[in-house]
């Protein structure tokens, strides 16, 4: 994945497996507690590099908030095969994990005051779910909205926590948005970039979180600068 800009100084990390989830057959969560340092000071919608040779890395995003720094948690879709997915599929309870971090200027700033408008593709939600978990935690923070796009609802990671923090979370509103479904799908049908255009009216006072594919985020991008949105504004998190 790629980003906008560096926003914490990283460090060589060690840490061990907890607990190892399916969220669906192709996402897996793996909760990690800090060996070294046995606190992690991070900022919600960063990431850790995993090295796989002196050449070679794969990077996960933090889905857990820095709430809790002496444990983390990572989430990866693993459907790729390639040995970042190997890896994660093998993760088992007891298992240590070298990794460095934290890395990424995709985050939130605690001092934000302009409307927030979230738009993740599959597993681009990681980061901005744990920028959503943190924002509920602290019970505070403008209004926000979400839109969550999948080829299909199989692949709406956090689909039933997002619902949730919709209901009892002020000033939050979801929206999922798929391309294909059956007949008793309930939500909206299509492109993310079509749905953030019906629902964003004024881009006044507002900034953008964009995570996911490079196409999505380009044709988001492209629907709020129409808007008048600056693209500085525009903040992108590229994961393919």
């Amino acid at each position: 994945m790629s980003t906008e800009a560096v926003a914490t100084k990283p460090r060589e990390c060690r840490a061990r497996v907890t607990a190892v989830r399916a969220l669906t057959p192709d996402v897996r969560e793996a909760d990690l507690a800090m060996v070294e340092p046995p606190a992690l000071e991070f900022e919600a919608g960063q990431w850790v590099s995993v090295p796989f040779g002196p050449k070679t890395v794969r990077a996960y995003s933090i889905a857990s908030t820095p709430l809790t720094p002496s444990a983390i948690t990572l989430c990866a879709d693993v459907a790729p095969g390639g040995i970042g997915s190997r890896w994660f599929r093998g993760l088992a309870s007891g298992a240590e994990v070298a990794f460095k971090g934290p890395l990424g200027g995709f985050t939130l700033g605690a001092e934000e005051t302009r409307r927030l408008v979230f738009v993740a593709e599959e597993i681009g939600i990681v980061p901005i779910r744990a920028m959503l978990a943190e924002r509920d935690a602290r019970g505070a923070g403008p209004p926000a909205t979400l839109v969550l796009w999948a080829r299909d609802p199989g692949w709406l990671v956090y689909h039933a926590e997002l619902q949730a923090l919709a209901r009892s979370a002020a000033g939050f509103a979801y929206h999922a948005v798929v391309r294909d479904a059956g007949p008793d799908w309930p939500g909206e049908r299509g492109e993310a970039a079509a749905l953030v255009a019906r629902l964003v009216d004024s881009v006044d006072e507002t900034v953008a979180y964009v995570a996911g594919g490079a196409t999505m985020i380009n044709d988001v991008r492209a629907v709020l600068m129409a808007k008048g949105m600056a693209r500085k504004s525009v903040k992108w998190e590229k994961f393919w």
